[in-house]
C-alpha cells in the first residue's frame, strides 16, 4: 500500500531515500531545517569508498590511536574540552574493536558496500545525472620509502571488497606530479571506487528529482512525537516517518524510546579555485598526512581530521591552519584564498550505520549514523528503506544495523 511519508533530514541519505520512495509512488515530504547546504553531505571528500570494508572500530585503530594524535601531527583529536562527549563513547568503541566484534562488523559493512556502486549507478540514472558519478578509482601516495612500504603492505593485506589495488601507472604518477611539487616515494591505484564530481550539483539533482516525482521539500524543522504508538510530525499528516537527520538523529530516536549513542566526528576542509588542477586527477590521498584532495567542478578541496566531540562547539582554527600547511609543504596546485568548513559526521561506536524499522513504533523507520560513508552508502540505504516501506526483503540483511543493538 502506498503511504504518505515524512523524512526528517534533507542530507544525501534523506534525499536519496525520498527520491526512491517518491519514484515508487509514495507521497513524500522531506524536512530540512538548514537551507545553506553546510552539512557533511555536501562538504565531504566526494569519495565512493567501497574499499573501506574494515570498520574504523578495529584492533588496528586502537593500536595506532596514540601515534595519530593531533598534538603529534596526526589527524585524531579528542579535545579535553569535549571529554563529556567522547568519554561515554570510548568504552563502546573499544568493545566494538575487539577481534570478534570487528570481524562481525567487517562482514556486515562488506555486504553493504558490495551493493554501494551498483546502487549509485541506478540512482544517478534515476535523477538524470549519470555524469556526476565518475568511476575512475582513486590514488594513494606516500612521501617516504618507509611509510610507502608499510602502507602498501597494509592495503594489500586488507579486505577491500570489490576494489582492487595496483601500483600506480606512469600516467598516474604524471598526474600526481602535475599537481604536487614535492617528491612522492610511491603510490598505488584503487580500481572499483569512484567519486561524485560536484556535490552541489548532486544536491540540486536529488531535490529536482524528488519534486518531479511528486515529492515536496519543506525547509523547516520537523517536530517528532509519538502518539498512540504512532510517529507524528507536528502540523503535517504523514502516515510514516523516516529519521535521516545525521547527527541530529539521536534525540529524534529517543522520542521513540531508542538509544542512539551518536558522536559528532568533526571533519575539516579547505577549498580553492580549481584553475590549476586538471580534471583527470582522481581523488588523491596523501596517507602520511591523512589528507584527501578532490577536484570538483570549479574547486579543489583538501580534507582531513577526526575530531570527536560536540556538533555545536566552535571550530578549531588550528585544523585549517594545518591543512594549509600541508598544502604548502606538498606544493599542491591550489592557492589562496581558501574557504574553510567544519562539519560533523554522525558516528556510532561500532562504525556501522543504523538502518531499519522501529520495533517500538510501527510506522517509524531510520537511516543514520553512516560516519565517513554517508555519501558512499546513500544510494543503497535508499533502496533498503524503499524495500522496508514496501514490506519487501531488502537486498542486504539489515539485522546488523538495527538500532536495538544499543539497547
Amino acid at each position: 500500500m502506498l503511504a504518505d511519508i515524512g523524512i526528517i533530514g534533507g542530507g544525501v541519505v534523506g534525499l536519496a531515500s525520498g527520491v526512491a520512495l517518491a519514484q515508487a509512488g509514495h507521497a513524500v515530504t522531506v524536512f530540512e531545517r538548514h537551507p545553506d547546504r553546510r552539512a557533511a553531505s555536501w562538504n565531504n571528500a566526494g569519495h565512493i569508498a567501497v574499499e573501506q570494508v574494515a570498520p574504523l572500530a578495529s584492533p588496528a585503530s586502537v593500536r595506532s590511536a596514540w601515534g595519530r594524535r593531533f598534538s603529534v601531527g596526526g589527524a585524531l583529536d579528542m579535545p579535553v574540552a569535549m571529554a563529556r562527549h567522547w568519554l561515554p563513547f570510548a568504552p563502546r568503541f573499544l568493545a566494538a574493536s575487539r577481534p570478534t566484534s570487528f570481524r562481525r562488523g567487517s562482514a556486515a559493512l562488506g555486504a553493504l558496500l558490495s551493493e554501494a556502486m551498483p546502487a549509485w549507478r541506478r540512482l544517478a540514472t534515476a535523477i538524470d545525472a549519470p555524469e556526476l558519478l565518475r568511476e575512475e578509482g582513486h590514488l594513494v601516495a606516500w612521501e617516504s620509502p618507509e611509510t610507502a612500504a608499510r602502507g602498501e603492505a597494509a592495503w594489500r593485506a586488507a579486505e577491500t571488497g570489490d576494489a582492487t589495488v595496483e601500483p600506480a601507472s606512469a600516467g598516474d604518477l604524471e598526474r600526481i606530479a602535475a599537481v604536487c611539487a614535492a617528491p612522492v616515494a610511491s603510490a598505488i591505484r584503487f580500481d572499483g571506487s569512484g567519486h561524485i564530481s560536484d556535490l552541489t550539483a548532486l544536491a540540486a539533482a536529488l531535490e529536482r528529482a524528488l519534486v518531479e516525482a511528486g515529492g515536496r521539500l519543506v525547509r523547516q524543522e520537523a517536530r517528532l512525537s509519538v502518539v498512540g504508538g504512532q510517529a507524528r510530525i507536528a502540523g503535517h499528516d504523514v502516515g510514516r516517518v523516516l529519521i535521516a537527520a545525521g547527527i541530529a538523529s539521536a534525540p529524534l530516536a529517543a522520542v521513540a524510546g531508542h538509544r542512539a549513542p551518536l558522536i559528532a566526528e568533526r571533519g575539516y576542509h579547505i577549498r580553492a579555485a580549481a584553475d590549476c588542477w586538471p580534471d583527470d586527477v582522481p581523488p588523491l590521498v596523501f596517507e602520511d598526512r591523512s589528507m584527501i584532495v578532490t577536484r570538483y567542478a570549479d574547486s579543489v578541496q583538501a580534507a582531513s581530521f577526526v575530531e570527536l566531540g560536540s556538533a555545536d562547539a566552535p571550530p578549531d582554527p588550528r585544523k585549517w591552519q594545518r591543512l594549509e600547511a600541508h598544502v604548502a609543504a606538498l606544493g599542491l596546485a591550489m592557492a589562496p584564498p581558501f574557504t574553510r568548513w567544519m562539519g560533523s559526521r554522525p558516528t556510532l561506536p561500532d562504525y556501522l550505520p543504523a538502518i531499519g524499522r522501529s520495533s517500538r513504533v510501527g510506522n517509524l523507520f531510520y537511516a543514520f549514523g553512516h560516519q565517513h560513508l554517508g555519501l558512499t552508502l546513500a544510494a543503497v540505504t535508499a533502496e533498503i528503506i524503499a524495500a522496508l516501506v514496501a514490506e519487501e526483503a531488502p537486498a542486504v540483511s539489515i539485522e546488523p544495523f538495527r538500532i536495538e543493538r544499543f539497547g
